[in-house]
């Protein structure tokens, strides 16, 4: 007859010990490994095979460590721990350590029954990281079942190597790419949306009809969408501009994926307002259908707000729960290294009289090509109009990318009406702030308007075809002393064009002229998003084999948005100026944002001071919209049209009056001084309205005090950073690792660990790459989260230090290890740290865990581990709080203790622990309070979930440690009474 097992108790089976989980029948067990992570959930029938109550086994008193093993097998056990017993099941689980100000969307969410958010923080404070955890969160507790991720194809990969490296959330791609492999292995009926649970997929793709149907009936429980600002049309179609038809699109699908009311729902965007209240009203009303129409001029409005909508500038979390935050002290403060502010310059560069000689005798054929078709009627008009842009764009940006478009027939030359031509035409010219209308925007446009390009075009090509090269390309020749310049000073540059051919161009003219130690590599829309991902891992791998390489890469705006740069890159070349500013914010924010290591990220901005548009372009826009940031600390994205109205207005003037004659200031240029004087209103008022929505709509749901609780419960159940340092640092070392610790200040150093047992080797090559650990390279550990391929970070999730964990956790559990064991389950150290004897416990209680939810109850099995100690004999322990009881592991050897009297007080300690019995059950009672209230306290505002949860402690707690510490024996005093004082 088989027994009954509860969950939470101790089994032994398959040579092994195991934790009973909440899913066991009584035909059936379902397992974890002591100390073991989901992973390795098995489950096995009592009918078949053995199964007997296991109860832990007690420390050994032959098997005595050193004064550090305590600290070492504490924290070995939990950085093991991958389901705390807290009310963030995910935190133990995930490969990142969050920083504090990020756990706030994840407080808000725990609140709501439904989880309805719009997350607004600026760009590169980490949406993606926050959306992450909230994701985890609900899958974690069973909130959510499914998840969906809507993103631009461009950053599908991206978010999909998110998901899985940093959440353990493997999930597919769904593109127009990889469709059709994904519907080939479906069942009869079967929608890919049910058999996929967690998909990543295309905004593009997902809004057209067919698929947008499908994905909507069988759309996940939890969806988020990023750039969710890109998902919502103003009301006035005029405001939205011409991607308003493709927003309206993707706003019909959202406002039926969020019509389900029990569906979860994050919205990720930097840039909620834009100035249009009415496309922020729509987003708003995507989120709860309620605030659309909220009056937020009212406080009960804004606190309603408050409940879904957060948005923070890097000023806001720069330094946090620090005493201006409200707090009593310092203890728990964070300061995020962003990078300070950018150093940023104006290059100007002049023409060679060649180049000038062709960019004048391009001007005057645009004159004459606008001047005729507009007697031939508004439709050839605009087909002129677009055409001489995309000629004159091309011919400031390169001599490669000129000759192109002046053999190249314009697109909007197969228009068949004016309204056609600038549906095709305008993309040309207007630098949008839509990062969705940047795919394929790269490619050099055309300005002939006919298959065949006239002489004059073709004879314009040849010539531009003879500029190539730095003497008569002056751009070029400035460009490599600025990167020369850049490269001397330790920088990693990224140079942004406009164009392919550009880009290309600046490739090959620069390979082998910024020295033998830099690397050139150019990503643009040739290349599939894989495939540039790719390409920069490789570019970025360089430096792994010789510190003193220096990159540089060639890119065109197809990363200009959403993809990370920041661990490889560390300044911005503008090469190209773009036509809108909000498009340099989104250039320099690649490597401007969390987890750069420079505190100052160069930008250098290049303009062409004698070619008749790129000054007026600065003087205008550039300038203006660097002096509202400086005014209010905030970026201000300029409307398209309003930068399209600036340069049209430039273009025009350049066509009447010639290069030269454009030189006077824009604002002087007759007939367009009350136009410039509206966009100069408009862009104020729009600086204005965002300036007043940051301070009204600033996040007040959760205050500083409520994080700072929480942050500091989850560092006492897992750690800190310092912790796992000491702890990565120490293990290599007995471990015997080569270890350079260049104790400059950062924190970080290097190991080899080819010296180190074949299973810890093994382990480490599973995560850091066979090659690093079989050619026994230096692996860089770093302070920093954010780390580069080869690198592990010193916190408690990187899978390397996991590795190094577990090493540590179960060769101090098993006396018969061969090798080093850097961690003991016994211990005695005399020390002047006391002045009786005192004894250290390492305990680890287990909790069954009731978890209420919208989708019924959760059962769930988690582990705690605490320090306790008491003075004086077993038999008559006083008990001493927490923090005097962590402050032991602190404790260090003043004196040696002989062997015998080590033996004796290790062996009177253990034999006299079923005494403390009592304690250690009333301890892990008055524990599982705390953790109860700690659940009930994060889901304060949601009564119903709450409703029915209970923590239950399982006995007996496990005694995984005894560490004996003595004081010093006074010279008169014998040794027996000091031992036992």
């Amino acid at each position: 007859m088989s027994l009954t097992y509860t969950a939470g108790s101790l089994v032994a089976a398959r040579g092994r010990e195991w934790v009973v989980l909440p899913e066991s029948a009584p035909d059936m067990l379902v397992l974890r490994p002591l100390g073991g992570s989901e992973d390795d959930i098995a489950a096995v029938f009592p009918t078949f095979e053995e199964v007997r109550p296991a109860e832990f086994a007690a420390p050994s008193p032959d098997d005595l460590g050193d004064q550090r093993a305590a600290g070492l097998l504490r924290t070995a056990l939990r950085i093991g721990f991958r389901s705390g017993a807290g009310p963030f099941r995910s935190l133990a689980s995930i490969a990142v350590e969050p920083r504090a100000y990020q756990l706030v969307p994840l407080l808000m969410a725990l609140r709501q029954r439904t989880v309805r958010l719009l997350i607004s923080d600026d760009v590169g404070i980490g949406k993606t990281v926050e959306a992450g955890l909230i994701a985890k969160e609900l899958l974690a507790q069973g909130e959510a079942t499914r998840l969906a991720v809507l993103c631009s194809p461009a950053l599908a990969e991206q978010w999909q190597g998110e998901l899985r490296e940093k959440f353990g959330i493997d999930a597919e791609l769904v593109l127009a790419s990889t469709v059709s492999r994904l519907e080939r292995n479906l069942e009869l009926g079967q929608s890919l949306f049910d058999r996929h649970p967690f998909t990543i997929i295309s905004t593009d793709f997902i809004k057209s009809t067919r698929h947008r149907e499908d994905f909507v009936k069988h759309c996940p429980d939890l969806v988020i969408v990023d750039e969710a600002h890109t998902c919502v049309a103003a009301d006035d179609p005029a405001q939205g501009g011409a991607s308003s038809a493709t927003n309206q699109l993707r706003y019909e699908l959202l406002r039926k994926v969020s019509a389900d009311a029990d569906r979860h729902l994050l919205l990720l965007t930097a840039t909620p307002h834009s100035g249009k209240e009415s496309a922020f009203r729509n987003l708003l009303g995507l989120v709860r259908p309620e605030l659309a129409t909220l009056d937020l001029e009212t406080p009960a409005g804004r606190a309603k707000l408050a409940e879904h909508f957060v948005a923070r500038k890097r000023a806001d979390v720069r330094d946090y729960l620090t005493k201006e935050d409200g707090l009593a002290d310092d203890s728990l403060a964070e300061r995020t290294a962003f990078p300070s502010d950018r150093w940023t310059k104006d290059e100007p560069y002049k023409l060679t009289p060649a180049y000038r000689a062709l960019l004048d005798d391009a001007i005057a054929y645009a004159a004459d090509r606008v001047s005729a078709a507009g007697e031939q009627g508004k439709r050839e008009a605009r087909i002129a109009w677009w055409s001489v842009i995309a000629l004159l764009r091309s011919m400031v940006s390169s001599p490669a990318a000129a000759a192109q478009t002046l053999k190249t027939r314009s697109k909007s030359a197969t228009a068949r009406t004016a309204q056609e031509a600038d549906a095709l035409g305008a993309p040309v010219a207007a630098d949008s702030a839509d990062n969705d209308r940047l795919e394929g925007m790269d490619v050099a446009p055309g300005a002939a308007e006919s298959e065949d390009a006239g002489a004059r075009l073709l004879e314009l090509a040849q010539r531009a075809e003879q500029l190539v090269g730095p003497a008569e390309d002056a751009k070029l020749k400035a460009l490599t002393r600025h990167l020369k310049g850049l490269i001397a000073d330790g920088y990693n540059p990224i140079v942004f064009c406009r164009y392919i051919p550009t880009a290309d161009y600046l490739a090959e003219q620069l390979d082998g002229k910024l020295g033998k130690k830099t690397r050139i590599a150019a990503v643009t829309g040739t290349l599939s998003p894989q495939q540039r991902l790719e390409r920069i891992e490789q570019l970025g791998a360089e430096e792994a084999d010789d510190p003193a390489v220096r990159r540089v890469l060639i890119a065109t705006d197809c990363l200009s948005e959403g993809v990370n740069l920041q661990h490889h890159f560390d300044a911005v070349v503008h090469y190209d100026l773009a036509w809108n500013p909000t498009r340099h914010d989104q250039r320099e924010g690649r490597v401007d944002r969390y987890g750069q290591k420079r505190d100052q990220v160069r930008v250098i901005t290049m303009y062409g001071e004698d070619n008749g548009i790129d000054g007026k372009v600065l003087e205008v826009l550039f300038k203006k919209h660097r002096q509202i940031k400086k005014d209010l600390g905030i970026s201000v994205s300029v409307p398209d049209e309003t930068a399209s109205g600036v340069t049209d207005a430039v273009v025009e003037w350049l066509l009447l009056h010639g290069r030269q004659g454009s030189q006077e200031s824009l604002f002087e240029m007759d007939g367009h001084q009350e136009s410039f004087d509206r966009i100069e209103r408009e862009w104020s008022s729009a600086a204005e309205r965002e300036k007043t929505s940051r301070s009204k709509y600033a996040q007040r749901a959760i205050h500083p005090e409520e994080v700072a609780r929480e942050v500091a419960a989850v560092r006492t159940a897992l750690g800190g950073a310092e912790e796992v340092r000491e702890f990565t640092l120490e293990a290599l070392r007995d471990l015997d690792a080569l270890i350079r610790d260049p104790r400059d200040g950062s924190g970080d150093f290097t190991a080899q660990v080819g010296g180190t047992p074949a299973g810890l080797r093994d382990a480490l090559a599973a995560t850091l790459g066979n090659r690093l650990v079989e050619e026994d390279r230096a692996i860089p550990f770093r302070t920093t989260p954010a780390i580069g391929r080869g690198e592990a970070a010193l916190v408690r999730t990187d899978p390397a230090i996991g590795a190094i964990a577990s090493y540590v956790l179960d060769s101090a559990l098993d006396a018969k290890a061969q090798g080093p064991r850097p961690a003991r389950r016994c211990g005695v150290v005399t020390t002047d740290a006391v002045s009786v004897r005192t004894t250290l416990l390492l305990v680890r209680y287990r909790f069954h865990l009731t978890l209420p939810s919208r989708t019924g109850e959760r059962q769930v099995v988690a582990e705690d581990a605490r320090l306790l100690a008491y003075e004086g004999l077993p038999q008559r322990a006083r008990w001493l709080d927490d923090e005097a009881a962590t402050a032991l592991l602190g404790a260090r050897a003043t004196a040696n203790t002989h062997e015998l009297a080590a033996r004796k007080a290790i062996t009177r300690a253990l034999e006299g622990q079923p005494g403390l019995a009592d304690h250690l059950t009333e301890y892990g009672t008055r524990l599982a309070a705390e953790l109860d209230a700690s659940h009930r306290r994060v889901r304060k505002a949601n009564e119903e979930i709450v409703r029915g949860l209970k923590v239950v402690p399982q006995e007996p707690a496990d005694v995984l440690g005894v560490y004996v510490y003595l004081p010093p024996v006074a010279p008169a005093a014998s040794t027996v009474s000091g031992a036992e004082a």
